[in-house]
């Protein structure tokens, strides 16, 4: 019996190491809550320039398409992406710190490039989309790529992040099916989920 026991042990404890070489355990869920108030702020400041005072909930199209705005919603998303992911790198840092283990490893670096591939992929063809006026499509676009990137890079991340990238495609394909409304799921996908997403990665992981 204990020698069943000791080699249960020995399996959990090869089972532990194999899922550390492979996954990125530095992610802050705090990152993650902080990532959604950032995009959340981003989201009033955008609606007190393309709605305001109107309520978001209002249709409307002809606003976002004067070019001027359009500048000044890229530019916040850009700021808000930056941010996000400065803060994120830095809570990962510390994190990282804590655990002894080194923030930059082959883990971290495939993990980036399995992120970097749909995001820059999918940012180029938002950019062609805004380029040639079809910006209802352009939020939902977001969504469905920032999935995309989360379920590529799922394999060397948490369980929950191959969830969050489901529930961001279909939130885009519900956006783009609902076109007008794109600030308002915009602010969920990034917000909302990316709240809720870290706090139950806080809850679980951090604490």
């Amino acid at each position: 019996m204990d020698k069943n026991s000791d080699y249960q042990k020995d399996i959990e404890s090869i089972r532990h190491m194999m899922e550390k070489s492979v996954k990125f355990l530095s992610l802050s869920g705090l990152s993650g809550i902080l990532a959604g108030v950032y995009a959340l702020i981003g989201a009033v400041v955008a609606y007190s320039i393309v709605y305001f005072p109107q309520t978001p909930f209002d249709y409307r199209n002809q606003s976002v398409k004067e070019i001027t705005i359009i500048i000044k919603l890229l530019s916040i998303a850009l700021t808000v992406l930056i941010i996000s992911i400065l803060t994120g790198y830095l809570l990962a840092a510390k994190k990282a710190h804590k655990l002894g283990v080194k923030i930059w490893t082959t883990t971290s670096k495939r993990l980036l490039v399995n992120l970097l591939v749909p995001s820059i992929t999918g940012g180029i063809f938002i950019l062609f989309l805004l380029f040639y006026g079809h910006y209802g499509v352009a939020a939902p676009a977001c969504l469905i790529f920032y999935g995309l990137s989360l379920i590529q890079a799922s394999p060397n991340l948490y369980d929950e992040f191959r969830y969050l990238g489901y529930t961001e495609i279909i939130l885009g394909l519900i956006s783009a099916a609902l076109p007008g409304y794109g600030l308002i799921f915009w602010a969920v996908g990034f917000g909302v989920l990316h709240i809720i997403y870290g706090a139950m990665m806080f809850k679980k992981y951090d604490r």
